[in-house]
Formats: C-alpha cells, structure tokens, sequence
C-alpha cells in the first residue's frame, strides 16, 4: 500500500483530519519538525505521518490551556451543553467518515468501529445533560449557628492521556465532563491512533468550542512530555486510561505535586457460566464480551469459569461460534475480527497461547498467527487451561479464550477473585439470586449479569483493587473533573 498524504486521507474520508498538533485553535509543527507515521495495522503500511510534540510543544499547550481557562469555567452551562449537544450531532452526522477513520488507524472490525462512534457522540450528549445539573447543597449547621453551603467548581487544567483500543469513546469519555465542569484540556492520545483525537477536536471547534479550551499534542515522546506537564503547578488533574504498570509510574509523579488523578487502568475479566446458565445465552454473551473490538478492550472476557455440568455443551457450541468467524481487513464490511494493533501485541498473544499449550491445554480452534500482510491472529479457544497458568493472571488483548472447568461456585468465586485486578466480571445463571450472591462476592467495580456489555454512558464506569481509581460516566463521571467548596455564611 502506498502510503497516502494528508490531503487524500481528507479527501476519502470527508472529514477535517488535522495531522499537525492542534494548539491554541490552530494546527501547527512540532518545534523540531518531528514526525512519526501512524501505521494501518491490516497491511503494516503507513497510512499518514502526524508530528511529534515535544516538551516545548507541550508547555505551550499548557499557555494555551491556562490562557482560556477563565472564560471557559464563567461560561454559561447552557452555552456549554450546546456545544456538547452540537458535537453529539456532527459525530452521529459523520459516522461513517469517523468510523472509517477508527478502523483506518486501529484494525477494529467496520462494526465494531461505528460502534464506537454512536457510544463516543453519547458522552456528548450525556453530559450537555450533565453540564446544566451541577448542582450544590445548602443546609443549616446542626449548631444553629450558620447556614453550611458547598458549590462545585472546575478542579482546573486538565491532563488527559486516551488509549489506542477506543481513540474516540475514550477521548469523550474524558472531554465531555470535564468541558462540562468547565476545565480546559490538553489531550494527549496514544502514537498508534493519533488521527481521531485530532478529528475529534476539529468537530468540537467546528459545534462552537472556544480555541485552546481542548489542546491535541500526539507524541513519541510520551514520558518526557507527561512528566514535564505533571510538573508543573498549573495541571491540576490527570486522567489516564491504559495499563496498570503505566498507571503506577504516573501516579508516583503525581503524588510530587498533589494532582488530582482518575485512573482507569488494566482488567482480567473473569466470566463465569454457573450450573444453572442458559448456555446458548451464555455463548452469545462470551462472544460479544470477549470478541469486543476484536478482544482489545479492558472490559473484555479474559478467564472462563465454566460449571462441569455444563462445560462440553458451551465449549462446544463456543468453539463452532469461534469457527465461523471471518478474519481479515477492519474496512471490509464481509469481516468480523480484524488485526491486532501491532506486532508487539501479536506477539505477547502468541507468547501467552505457547505458553498455556505448553502446561497442557489443547486449542480446540486457532492457536497461531495467521500468514500474510498486517498483524492478524486465529481466534483461539483453548480448554483445560491450568487455574496457575500465565494466560490467566494478564490481559490477553486478543481474540483468545482460555476455558476452565470448576465443580463448586466457591471455587469459581475463588479463582475469579485470584488477581490484582477488578474492572469487571460476567456472571451467566438463570437462578437469579445465586447470580446476585455471586456477584456481591466477587472483587470487580462492575458486573454484567446474565448481559455482555456494561459500558454506558449514563453509568459509574471503573474499577477496584489496580483496575483504577475514580470512575468515568454518569454523574460521578462529571463530579471527577470538580472540586467542593464550602462556605460557612451566617444570615
């Protein structure tokens, strides 16, 4: 594939696609003229060439940040939910283009990618909602003495850092509430996706958005830059969503100078299927929850606990769903799984597969990378995985299913338990109150009952133990991005 410049890139898609960082209202250069070239990971060819900030670039996002910050916190909530409201409508309006652009960059499946696009408009549209109810509280001290009233107020500059796996949702996720509270933002996405952050900021100027109120600084140099705006005292909130390992190093430099921090970090899914699971309910659910952009997501299905009454009726029937599945290029409507992002991550997945076969489980479908161009693996299931295996204790990030057989729901509870991790878990049974108990029990910040999806814009999205900190939707998702003031008044 020949790579393509900016202007045909723009001209196939129809959609503004800024490939300079966005600073202040306007595209510009690094400061040192870098560059990196985003890489479409169905042909392991460069599609575009982005720049690269530097720790220049990056403080002058901050001038930029800092410069608009009072006008935009006095802002009228009205004025800002409709601007909120006018970005929902362009995305949904450019779905196709936005969804294009997803896949062009990422590899997920066309689907998934308009997917993402209709769950990404909605935090804009949620939180226009959002920026309207930021309400107070106004209550007499038990004393007698003075009224107690508490306002909610914008925490400040705000550092955002968004993941490859969803560059949009996870971009609004982030930008709808804290323009919402009205914090001022630099955004800097991940270097494997860069293209629909800078879209994305394109449509929000486009519906209204003050220049230099969200700032877009795509970078190779991820840690000079993030350490530097940590820093310095003018970032007053960092909200990052990736691994737990980068999560650690990121909150270690927060702590230097007293950032508010929301982490939205690793997850090892368990999904149990108990004795009592309708298993052609539960196969349906395991293929959305694990096959989920193509298994590249935090909430996907890592582990499978499956009762022994039931275990060689779902893996069979999971395995011929597994078969039937097509394997190929994200744009090309006639396929449902598409490449992973990159030959790092093929090859940790192929890394934990070996592995688990080498300690005795047997892949009943796939098992291998696939030939040709572009980073694809065989949707995989694998059975008889030993509880002690590695492809149990990390997030796999692929289309790989390890099965393992349980005969008591304690035990099951157990091994769901057995991790560092507590994002979100799957529970299938029909008896409605085993699956509450089991769900009280297990160690997880959210759980799908008997449902493969739990992300939703109107809900409390996030994690426990070092799955996270913080959570992300809803109206604690806009509550992150301010801060309680109280004021003792008498009258």
């Amino acid at each position: 594939m020949t790579q393509v410049t900016q202007e045909s890139l723009i001209r196939s898609l129809g959609i503004t696609v800024p490939t300079g960082l966005w600073i202040g209202g306007r595209e510009r250069p690094a400061a040192d003229a870098s560059t990196f070239d985003v890489i479409d990971p169905a042909t392991a060819q460069p599609v575009a060439t982005v720049s690269s900030a530097t720790v220049d670039d990056a403080l002058l996002a901050l001038d930029a940040a800092e410069q608009v910050a009072v006008g935009w916190r006095s802002t009228p909530p009205r004025v800002k939910s409709e601007i909120l409201r006018t970005a929902f409508e362009l995305m949904i309006e450019r779905r196709e283009a936005l969804a294009a652009l997803i896949t062009l960059e990422n590899g997920k499946a066309l689907a998934d990618a308009r997917a993402e696009v209709t769950y990404a408009a909605e935090f804009f549209r949620w939180y226009a909602e959002e920026a309207v109810r930021l309400q107070g509280t106004l209550e007499t001290a038990p004393g007698g003495a003075n009224r107690i009233l508490v306002i909610r107020q914008p925490v400040g500059v705000c550092l955002l850092i968004t993941p490859w796996n969803f560059p949009a949702a996870m971009a609004t996720r982030k930008i709808a509430p804290a323009l919402a509270a009205g914090c001022t933002i630099i955004l800097k996405p991940a270097s494997e996706t860069p293209l629909t952050a800078l879209a994305m900021v394109a449509i929000l100027e486009e519906a209204g958005l003050p220049a230099g109120v969200v700032n877009v600084i795509p970078s190779r140099r991820s840690g000079a830059v993030t350490s530097s705006l940590l820093a310095d005292p003018r970032i007053r909130k960092i909200s990052f969503t990736g691994s737990t390992e980068v999560g650690r190093v990121l909150l270690s430099e927060a702590a230097k100078t007293v950032v508010n921090v929301s982490m939205e970090l690793g997850g090892n899914a368990p999904f149990l299927v108990l004795e009592k699971a309708d298993v052609d309910a539960a196969v349906a659910g395991a293929m959305i929850a694990k096959l989920r952009n193509g298994g590249e997501a935090c909430t996907a299905a890592n582990r499978f606990y499956v009762h022994s009454s039931v275990a060689d009726e779902f893996s069979s029937k999971f395995a011929d769903a597994f078969r039937s599945l097509t394997v190929g290029a994200g744009l090309d409507e006639s396929n449902q799984i598409g490449p992973l992002v990159n030959e790092e991550a093929r090859q940790k997945v192929r890394g934990l597969v070996d592995g688990a076969i080498a300690q005795g489980a047997q892949a009943i479908v796939g098992g291998n990378p696939l030939d040709g161009e572009g980073y694809f693996y065989a949707p995989t299931v694998l059975m008889n995985v030993r509880p002690d295996s590695q492809i149990l204790s990390e997030e796999i990030f692929g289309p790989v299913a390890p099965i393992v057989i349980f005969d008591h729901v304690d035990d099951a509870v157990r091994m769901a338990n057995n991790t560092e991790f507590g994002l979100v878990a799957y529970v299938y049974t029909t008896d409605l109150a085993e699956g509450l108990r089991v769900s009280e029990a297990i160690e997880a910040g959210m759980i799908g009952l008997n449902r493969a999806i739990v992300s939703d814009p109107a809900a409390s999205f996030g994690g426990v133990k070092q799955s996270g900190i913080g959570r992300e939707g809803g109206h604690d998702g806009v509550l992150d991005y301010t801060e309680s003031k109280y004021i003792a008044v008498t009258w």
